[in-house]
């Protein structure tokens, strides 16, 4: 069995980069990918709606690390040597051209994920990478002098492995690692929406509001637009929500109480003096005509509704209980959510290979010599936004000057 000198197991983002890498560092050394299904990118593929969210124009290291719930801290180092910046100019380099919208995310000018596949697939064809399909690695075992990677069909060995599987749901898919004695935090959901069975708030499916959020009896809380679906809450706000507080939803097996500001700008005290002017000055106005606030008219019909004032009402003739009630649901309106939901195919787990037992100026095991981990295999995951990614290709792009150093 001839040995060969780099083996990554995964054809993902991370797995795929790390081949191109190292075969333009040293196009002698002899890599092989092993990918167990028979397509490569597939994560790539569906990114962005199709798009490809490639990466975030964050370009301060500082700053960028603060999109990771997990892995914020390990990045910091990584993200001076291959960042946003960096990774514009590989494509570039390549002759793809990204661009910036207005929400910082970026995508191929195409717009097109095909564009970001094909790139990959010529610079893999450039330095003969060979590619292997439906090669699932069953375990992998240390010897003095690299590895030994048994395949359902057979074992390969080489001198240098990297690990890019990508997140598994259960924790059962790191099994293929165990006799490496790397330490597995167990994944679960870090991206998902909030569940609201029957609830009420579902009639206004399609509303979109910008609001405060925080899950009470915790200390996370985010802002953002909120939608709503014909099955609970979603967008950005609630999807940068669910990152935060992955770990703790999990605990409490995803039951739990959580609150919405519907105008984050306006506090109580200011909604109480301006209520109580409305009433002086207009109480032969219907309350919903003469209620002028920053949410969509659907939403100000529901709320009243729910705080039991008619849209025929005047001013003239609400209560105080009334009042209050519709003040308290406009600032802290509380669901309770049961359940959760993926975010469309972009599954992101939290979990994977603790991160304090590789070295992130290498990307290299503490525990096992010339054993490499990069992107989402390890316990890091990111918001939405290209981040996700950019931590693919900067992990990978260090694990392959490492080993071609």
């Amino acid at each position: 069995m001839s040995k060969i000198d780099v083996i990554i197991i995964g054809g993902g983002a991370a797995g795929i980069f790390a081949a191109i890498n190292i075969g333009a560092a040293n196009p002698d050394l002899k890599v092989v990918v092993l990918e167990k299904t028979t397509k490569l990118l597939t994560k790539v593929k569906v990114s962005g709606g199709g798009r490809c969210n490639v990466t975030h124009a964050c370009f301060d290291a500082k700053e960028l690390v603060k999109f990771y719930p997990r892995g914020e801290k390990e990045l910091r180092g990584p993200f001076h040597h291959f960042q946003p910046g960096d990774t514009i100019a590989w494509f570039a380099e390549r002759g793809v051209e990204l661009k910036i919208e207005d929400d910082g995310r970026m995508f191929p000018i195409t717009d097109s994920s095909q564009t970001i596949i094909d790139c990959f697939l010529k610079e893999l064809d450039k330095y003969n990478i060979d590619l292997r399909y439906q090669s699932a690695v069953e375990t992998i075992n240390k010897l003095d002098d690299g590895f030994k990677i048994q395949l359902t069909n057979g074992s390969l060995k080489c001198d240098n492995l990297i690990i890019a599987t990508g997140g598994f749901h259960k924790a059962a898919g790191y099994d293929f690692m165990k006799n490496l004695n790397h330490t597995i935090i167990d994944p679960n959901p870090s991206l998902f929406t909030f569940n609201l069975p029957k609830n009420d708030l579902l009639s206004l499916q399609g509303l979109v509001a910008n609001v405060d959020v925080k899950i009470l009896g915790s200390k996370f809380a985010e802002s953002g637009p909120l939608l709503v679906t014909h099955w609970g809450v979603s967008g950005p706000g609630i999807l940068k929500l669910s990152s935060w507080a992955a770990r703790f939803l999990n605990e409490k097996n995803y039951e739990f109480d959580f609150m919405i500001n519907w105008l984050p700008k306006q506090s109580e005290a200011i909604l109480k003096e301006l209520f109580a002017s409305y009433k002086q000055n207009f109480g032969n106005k219907k309350v919903f005509n003469q209620l002028e606030l920053d949410i969509p008219k659907k939403l100000k019909h529901f709320l009243m509704n729910k705080a039991g004032v008619s849209s025929d009402i005047k001013w003239a003739d609400t209560n105080k209980k009334q009042i209050n009630k519709l003040i308290q649901l406009l600032t802290a309106d509380i669901y309770l959510s049961k359940g959760k939901t993926t975010f469309k195919q972009e599954f992101v787990s939290c979990g994977g290979v603790n991160l304090s037992e590789v070295n992130f100026k290498t990307m290299e095991s503490k525990k096992t010599p010339n054993l490499f981990f990069a992107g989402e295999v390890l316990n890091i995951d990111a918001l939405t936004g290209g981040f996700n990614f950019q931590n693919a290709w900067t992990t990978s792009w260090i694990a392959a000057q490492s080993i071609c150093s």
